[in-house]
């Protein structure tokens, strides 16, 4: 019993112990609260755009692009249903069938 109590003891203290000093998990400039904004940047001055980071504009292209292909590649696909097909075969048969009996 009392080697659990130890074991338990320096589990906790190691887990939930506190030191001074900088963090060995946490990068430099990293240890501040959020701040409220987005992604923790503070809004431009007022009359001021937002700066468009490098990746922005070609995510957006792309972006752009894989909707539009998919939109107009979607709607152009053929109609490969079951049911188109029954539909075309019986249509095909009453044309057989309504020629032959003339």
């Amino acid at each position: 019993m009392a080697l659990t109590s130890t074991l338990r003891q320096r589990l906790f203290s190691r887990t939930f112990s506190t030191h001074a000093g900088p963090s060995r998990w946490a990068t430099p400039g990293h240890q501040e609260r959020p701040n409220g904004y987005l992604f923790n940047r503070n809004p431009p001055p007022p009359g001021q755009s937002r700066k468009w980071e490098d990746w922005e504009l070609p995510s957006y292209i792309t972006s752009f692009l894989t909707i539009v292909i998919l939109g107009v590649g979607l709607n152009a696909k053929p109609d490969l249903s079951i049911e188109t097909w029954a539909h075309q075969k019986a249509l095909e048969k009453l044309a057989a069938e309504s020629s032959s009996s003339d």
